[in-house]
């Protein structure tokens, strides 16, 4: 079960609860359609480039985030049949332009080449250029045009919720944890490559890029924007960053997993480009650790191998399950999402939102993709 179908199992639940992915979407479609418009006006490339964003916003993804900020504001006492429900919906529908300028600009930064099985934004763009037979070089264009669209996505989230059309004072309360958690990703994001380029192998490293790169985004402040949306008691907001934070590491350790272990025909990436991007994450942390020196060598130069070949890396990923790096991801994730629910369990999360979100804290640990 996908995290935003979990909205869908119950039979008594509000109709707009159950019908979140739907309005999502179409309040993304609306709000962008509206700027792919003003982008064209500019200049019509320009607007051809407007409309690859917006094709790789409306192209796909699980619209984790604003789900998690429906259920916090939910949970905080959220009514679904309050006129402003228009106006949350797009305030919280500005997280999917975050996670935009986070993809966008990540798949550049790792150069990966290809994003829910297409072609990422700067290698679709150094084709076009490429195609075209344009003067200069395609890569250098491919990555200038991902920067800017990457930009591009980060100014529109901000643009969408501060135009949402929330009442003053919740558009006030809603201010704080956005901006931290802007600061937060791009913290993240700079971690993630510093130690790449470092080299640096250790869990507390692995952990805290985890916290900040994807927990902070994906599900801590997600629920910190719903609730305060909602006017919540500090004490729940509290409650929410706790299970946000454990909940978010949880995703990230699947997402680890899937990225050395999914099949590329459900996760829509090649297999073991996690390795080949050279990304430090708790599981070779963790192989690191408890390997021999031969096993250390082996997992130390297959990370960061573009051309790493298959065979390299099956051995590295028997590696892994032999020196039990996998199962101690495993139960790290089994503890994450059992203290989340415990943290959840003593916050004062009104139904229905307390059981949604128990039941997206498992299908979000529990994913294929």
């Amino acid at each position: 079960m996908s995290p935003t179908a979990a909205a869908r199992t119950d039979a008594g639940a509000h109709p707009v609860d159950v019908a979140l992915p739907d309005r999502l979407e179409a309040t993304l479609a609306a709000f962008l359609d509206e700027r792919r418009a003003a982008a064209a006006a500019i200049d019509p490339a320009f607007g051809a480039a407007a409309d690859e964003l917006c094709a790789f916003v409306l192209g796909g993804g699980k619209r984790i985030r604003p789900t998690f900020a429906w259920w916090g504001w939910r949970g905080a006492g959220g009514d679904p049949d309050d006129p402003d429900v228009p106006a949350v919906l797009r305030a919280i529908g500005a997280l999917e332009l975050i996670q935009a300028c986070a993809l966008v600009h990540d798949d550049l930064m790792d150069a990966s080449a290809t994003r829910r099985g297409r072609p990422t934004v700067h290698v679709e763009f150094a084709r076009r250029h490429a195609d075209a037979a344009w003067r200069g070089r395609p890569a250098r264009f491919g990555a200038a045009a991902a920067i800017l669209l990457g930009d591009l996505a980060l100014v529109w989230a901000d643009d969408m919720l501060r135009g949402a059309g929330l009442p003053a004072d919740a558009a006030t309360r809603a201010v704080a944890p956005w901006e931290a958690m802007r600061t937060e990703v791009l913290g993240g994001q700079y971690l993630d490559v510093f130690v790449q380029s470092t080299g640096d192998t250790s869990t507390r490293a692995a952990l805290q890029i985890d916290r900040y790169k994807t927990a902070a985004y994906t599900v801590e402040r997600p629920l910190h924007l719903g609730a305060a949306i909602a006017g919540a008691h500090p004490d729940l907001v509290a409650c929410y960053r706790r299970f946000g934070a454990d909940i978010g590491v949880a995703f990230q350790l699947r997402d680890d997993l899937l990225g050395v272990f999914g099949d590329p025909a459900v996760t829509g990436k090649p297999a073991g480009d996690d390795l080949r991007e050279g990304k430090r994450t708790l599981l070779l942390a963790l192989a690191v650790e408890r390997g021999t020196p031969a096993a250390v060598a082996l997992i130390e130069q297959a990370i960061g191998d573009p051309d790493l070949p298959d065979e390299t890396l099956d051995r590295v990923r028997n590696l892994l399950m032999e020196l039990g790096a996998v199962q101690a991801v495993e139960q790290r994730i089994a503890s994450l999402t059992g203290s989340a629910l415990d943290a959840l369990s003593t916050g004062a999360v009104a139904e229905p939102a307390a059981s949604r979100l128990a039941d997206l804290a498992v299908a979000a640990t529990r994913r294929h993709r």
